[in-house]
C-alpha cells in the first residue's frame, strides 16, 4: 500500500517526510486532523526496521492523538512525530536542532513534545529552533516531564475500572501486572504500591528492570511471561499491539488498563476481549494524563490545575463504560462514538459560524 493510500485509510490531512544528512535526521510527521484545534502529539524516536514500519506507527499513534484529545475535552487535533534512529545511540543536538526547523516551518498546525526514548534535554534542543513545542523544563516555564501525570491519570482509570468490572471504590489488595517499567510505568507503579497494590511488573531493559527492583521492591518476571500471571489488571505501559492473536487466551486478567498506545493489534482483538468478559479500558481515554499536562502548560503551566483536569479520566471512563454496558458493545466502540460525536459537532458548529460570518460581510457591503 502506498502512503498516499495509507493516509487516505486512516483520514491523515498531512505527512510530512523530513531528512537532513548532515545531521543523520530522518523523520516523519503525521496531522491527523485539526478540526477542534492545532495538531498536537509527542516525537518518539525508535529504531525501526523499515520506514514502512515507522509510518504505519506515526499514522496510527496520531490518529489516536486525535482521538485522545477529543475523548479528554480538549480543543486539540491529533498529531505524532517519529525519529528513526536509535535513542541510546543516535541522539544529538544537531540532529533535534534539525528536526525542531521542520517542526517551526509547519508554523504551530503541529506542536510536539516528549514520547518514547526522547527526554526533556531533547526537547530544550528542539526548542532552540521552534516555538511548537511543550513538555519543557520548569526553568522555561514548561511542566517538564509529563509521565507522573500520566500515571496520575492511568490510576484514576485504573479506580474507574475497578468500580466498574469489581464493584470496588479501592485498590488495595488487587495485583497488577505493569508491562513497561519507563517514564510512565515505573510512575504508576510507585503509585499503585502507595495503594496497597501488589505488583508485578517486567521490562525488556535490563537497567529499568533493575531500578524498578531495587527502588520499588517489585517482583519482576520475564518479558514474555507477563501475559501469563494471576494477576487482576494487566497495565501495558510499553509498545502498542499487545493485545493480540497470541496474548489474550493466556490472559487471566479481568481488567485490561494501562498507558500504552494503540494496544489492540486490530479492532477484533478488542471484541474479542468484550466477549471475554475482560474490561478494557480504551488507551487514548486512559493514558490522557500527560495531553493534558501539555495543554495545560500551552495556556500558562499550573501543576495542580493539571491534576485537578487529569481526574476527569475516571468519569470519562464511566462514561465509556455506561454506553458500553447500555448498548452491549466493546468498550473502544464506545468510546470511538463518544469522541466522533464530538468531532462531528465541532464541525456542524464551524460550519454555521462561517456561514454567519459570510451572511454579515454580504449585508454590510449593501
Amino acid at each position: 500500500m502506498t502512503p498516499l493510500a495509507k493516509m487516505e485509510e486512516y483520514g491523515h490531512e498531512e505527512v510530512i517526510f523530513c531528512q537532513n544528512k548532515d545531521v543523520g535526521l530522518r523523520a516523519i510527521i503525521a496531522i491527523h486532523d485539526t478540526t477542534l484545534g492545532p495538531a498536537l502529539g509527542g516525537t518518539r524516536m525508535w529504531p525501526y526496521k523499515t520506514e514502512e514500519e515507522a509510518l504505519l506507527d506515526v499514522l496510527r499513534l496520531s490518529r489516536a492523538m486525535t482521538y485522545k484529545a477529543a475523548a479528554a475535552g480538549l480543543n486539540l487535533g491529533g498529531g505524532k512525530a517519529v525519529i528513526i534512529g536509535d535513542p541510546k545511540k543516535d541522539k544529538s543536538e544537531a540532529l533535534f536542532r534539525a528536526f525542531g526547523r521542520f517542526v517551526e516551518s509547519l508554523k504551530g498546525r503541529f506542536i510536539t513534545g516528549e514520547d518514547v526514548g526522547i527526554d526533556v534535554n531533547d526537547i530544550e534542543y528542539m526548542y532552540m529552533e521552534t516555538r511548537y513545542v511543550s513538555g519543557l523544563s520548569p526553568a522555561h516555564g514548561g511542566g517538564g516531564d509529563p509521565a507522573p501525570v500520566t500515571a496520575f491519570g492511568v490510576l484514576q482509570g485504573l479506580q474507574a475500572c475497578v468500580q466498574e468490572k469489581l464493584g470496588r471504590d479501592s485498590l488495595k489488595g488487587l495485583s497488577v501486572a505493569v508491562q513497561g517499567l519507563g517514564h510512565v510505568g515505573f510512575n504508576l507503579a510507585a503509585r499503585l504500591i502507595e495503594e496497597g497494590v501488589h505488583v508485578i511488573g517486567t521490562d525488556i531493559d535490563p537497567e529499568k528492570v533493575e531500578r524498578a527492583r531495587s527502588e520499588l521492591k517489585i517482583e519482576i518476571v520475564n518479558p514474555e511471561e507477563i501475559y501469563d500471571v494471576d494477576a487482576d489488571i494487566f497495565a501495558p505501559c510499553a509498545l502498542g499491539a499487545v493485545l493480540n492473536d497470541h496474548t489474550i487466551p493466556r490472559m487471566k486478567f479481568k481488567i485490561i488498563a494501562g498507558a500504552a498506545n494503540n494496544q489492540l493489534e486490530e479492532d477484533r482483538h478488542g471484541v474479542e476481549l468484550h466477549r471475554r468478559g475482560i474490561l478494557y479500558a480504551p488507551d487514548y481515554v486512559i493514558n490522557a494524563g500527560g495531553l493534558i499536562n501539555v495543554y495545560v502548560e500551552l495556556e500558562g503551566y499550573d501543576r495542580e490545575r493539571a491534576l485537578r483536569m487529569t481526574r476527569g479520566i475516571y468519569y470519562n471512563l464511566r462514561r465509556v463504560f455506561d454506553i458500553s454496558r447500555r448498548e452491549n458493545i466493546p468498550t473502544f466502540q464506545a468510546a470511538d462514538r463518544l469522541v466522533e460525536e464530538r468531532i462531528a459537532m465541532v464541525r456542524r458548529l464551524k460550519s454555521m459560524y462561517t456561514g454567519q460570518v459570510v451572511h454579515r460581510f454580504r449585508w454590510e457591503m449593501r
